[in-house]
């Protein structure tokens, strides 16, 4: 039986703590790698002034968003399903819900870790929600293609 000893403790304490920073820094690179598979998707569909937010440190409700713009309902829709379709294909993962497709002015998608919107330009600018999560730090995202 061993005894108990308060350095032993501390660092077990220390290694405990360090392993789960780690493991939140892993699963955020993750939610980052996924946001930006989104992010891609929605640039192939031509959506308009795509945006990446990393909202883990102002919000618990997730940790990345994604917002980006369509100019028609069915546009909406289509950039919403490639990004569906993107994330399934390289992450094996459908959204826990999706909210907004019969009216397609705002489409929500909710994948735990990260949120998509999809919106129309006058909801984008109604809502705004750059300005409203304007203290989350935004992440550069640039095209395939590098536009």
């Amino acid at each position: 039986m061993t005894e108990y000893s308060p350095v032993n403790s501390q660092s077990q304490s220390i290694s405990t703590a360090t392993s789960a920073v780690k493991s939140a820094q892993a699963e955020t690179d993750i939610s980052k790698d996924l946001a930006l598979t989104a992010a891609q998707a929605a640039s192939d569909r031509k959506a308009g002034d795509i945006v990446v937010l990393r909202v883990a440190d102002v919000s618990y409700m997730a940790d990345y968003f994604v917002i980006a713009t369509g100019y028609s309902h069915v546009q909406v829709r289509a950039i919403a399903q490639a990004i569906a379709d993107q994330v399934e294909q390289e992450w094996q993962r459908q959204p826990l819900r999706t909210e907004g497709k019969v009216d397609a002015s705002w489409m929500l998608q909710d994948y735990g870790d990260v949120i998509v919107h999809v919106m129309m330009p006058k909801e984008r600018e109604f809502y705004n929600l750059e300005a409203f999560w304007g203290h989350a730090e935004q992440i550069e995202f640039t095209t395939a293609d590098g536009a």
